[in-house]
């Protein structure tokens, strides 16, 4: 890690800047190289301050210096399979039917990576994926499909903290410093080599919490894990004891995923700070991962050529709203950063434009130099970031003033769809009438703590009508649940005899062991009961 530092400082001489982003992106062999560092449940709000003053990142940092921050980016849905079948597609959530953390993009989806290898790009990809459909478990995949059934079951154990109290343990989360290690190599022994651009790609899975193996009253939880080390990069004295609004007074959807996140309980402030300074501290390991990319493309010479860029699939509520995990249009859990610095990127900017992650797909084939399909969601972010472009002259092609999030899945009992302007975040439930919406002023709440749907009815249904124009939100709402009964069915069906064992064994397990039949009868009512033709 010394070395680490050393070539901080080193690097932080360098101009990164390189020949104008125009003249690189005429003709293959001057396009620049590409490096994506795509991270797991990262706040983006921890890359602007104030956020940033509470843990030590220096690499996101430099890459502030260097290049361009967006300060206002989103995830398209926020939990894992979701987001990245949006970010790998260009295309919104409803558009991909990616429903769930087991429903994702066929595994031969042309994604924009592909693309790019066909237009003589070479290519590689290590670390998590976790874009296409089948690899979550049987529990992430029932919770999901039975969300809609009306019975309140705890999914997740209480959530945890594990310190390892060695000051010098530096990789704790063995696994992504492995991928870490694997994008270096190579790096060294063959993109050093190419003739033609590349583009790598490095998924982590940090600052996503880790499974916990715990039985009993923890088990299904999910442990914050680190070490004395990055504990250390963290200021605990920075660390905001989120507010809570009383469980009376929470939305029906908030409540839903508080109880099933196990976090209806009483927290004392201790273990609140811990949980959230463990997590601060698991964000700057990453930034130590980012870091090492950094430095072995500057020990290469390939920093001046390469376009860095680095984000976040969701974020990370630690706490906030009652809640830990993501699956939340609140801030933490969709707030996501996303940084780039490299050849033409501008220096020193930060972009308040709202953007979101289905507008890398267009940036990848935009610094490419590749023709952007026509049916994409998203907007290259060149226009906002390249040093070459003018406003004046791309003004059809700058991104549009809104961003548009919808969640699915597991922990949330309604099918939810955020709208975020510049100035206000709307989120819409279910078919837009059962369940009430939320309104948010952001710039003077940025705690999202007063939902302000009912005092301003007239804004509420503007940003309502504007969210139908994009979606046609209660239709997806029907279709979503249709579909989850279809495949709880095709899954009950496919286990036979088991089915009431297994069932009664998944996460949930310690609340339906006590009513077993209460919830089976829940589920068997639940599949009977058809859709209000008025939400169609």
């Amino acid at each position: 890690m010394l070395l680490l530092w050393v070539s901080l400082v080193a690097v932080s001489a360098l101009a990164v800047q390189a020949p104008g982003a125009g003249e690189q992106r005429r003709g293959a062999a001057k396009v620049p190289n590409v490096v994506l560092v795509v991270s797991d449940s990262f706040d983006g709000r921890l890359t602007f301050h104030p956020g940033s003053q509470v843990v030590k990142l220096p690499f996101i940092n430099f890459m502030k210096a260097r290049g361009t921050s967006f300060l206002n980016a989103y995830t398209n849905s926020p939990i894992c399979c979701p987001s990245r079948a949006a970010m790998w597609s260009g295309l919104f959530t409803h558009l991909t039917e990616s429903w769930n953390n087991f429903k994702g993009l066929d595994p031969n989806y042309t994604t924009w990576m592909d693309v790019m290898e066909r237009h003589g790009y070479r290519t590689q990809k290590f670390g998590k994926l976790d874009y296409t459909s089948g690899h979550h478990s049987v529990s992430n995949r029932v919770e999901a499909w039975t969300r809609d059934v009306a019975f309140l079951l705890r999914q997740e154990g209480r959530p945890m903290v594990n310190l390892i109290h060695n000051r010098t343990k530096v990789r704790v989360m063995e696994r992504d410093w492995q991928n870490t290690d694997k994008a270096i190599n190579w790096l060294r022994k063959e993109a050093v080599n190419y003739t033609e651009p590349f583009v790598l790609y490095l998924g982590l899975n940090l600052p996503h919490p880790y499974p916990s193996p715990s039985s009993g009253e923890n088990f299904g939880s999910s442990t914050f894990h680190t070490s004395l080390y990055w504990l250390g990069k963290v200021s605990r004295d920075a660390i905001k004891i989120p507010k809570w609004s009383p469980l009376s007074e929470m939305h029906p959807v908030d409540y839903y995923s508080s109880y099933t996140k196990n976090c209806t309980g009483r927290f004392t402030e201790k273990e609140i700070k811990n949980i959230r300074a463990f997590y601060y501290a698991m964000c700057a390991e990453t930034d130590a991962m980012l870091g090492e990319i950094i430095l072995a493309l500057h020990q290469l010479d390939l920093l001046q050529k390469t376009i860095v860029i680095y984000f976040s699939d969701h974020g990370e509520l630690a706490m906030e709203h009652r809640q830990f995990y993501k699956m939340s249009m609140y801030e933490a859990s969709a707030h996501v950063p996303l940084l780039m610095m490299g050849p033409g990127i501008k220096v020193d900017l930060q972009v308040s434009n709202v953007v979101s992650l289905v507008d890398i797909y267009p940036t990848m084939l935009d610094i490419a130099g590749i023709p952007l399909p026509q049916n994409l969601s998203g907007y290259s972010l060149l226009p906002l970031s390249s040093e070459t472009f003018k406003n004046e002259h791309k003004v059809k092609n700058l991104h549009p003033p809104w961003i548009l999030s919808e969640f699915h899945g597991c922990n949330v009992n309604a099918s939810t769809y955020m709208l975020r302007t510049n100035h206000w975040k709307y989120i819409a439930y279910s078919d837009g009438a059962s369940v009430l919406p939320q309104l948010f002023d952001l710039s003077s709440d940025p705690d999202e703590l007063t939902n302000v749907a009912v005092k301003f009815p007239e804004i509420t249904y503007s940003l309502d009508q504007k969210l139908r124009s994009i979606i046609n939100y209660p239709k997806v709402s029907a279709s979503v649940h249709q579909y989850n009964k279809e495949q709880f069915i095709k899954w009950k069906q496919s286990i036979g005899q088991n089915y009431s064992n297994v069932i009664a064994n998944l996460r949930w397990h310690q609340d339906w062991q006590k009513e077993p039949r209460k919830y089976e009868s829940a589920i068997d009512q639940w599949l009977k009961t058809r859709m209000n033709p008025r939400a169609v």
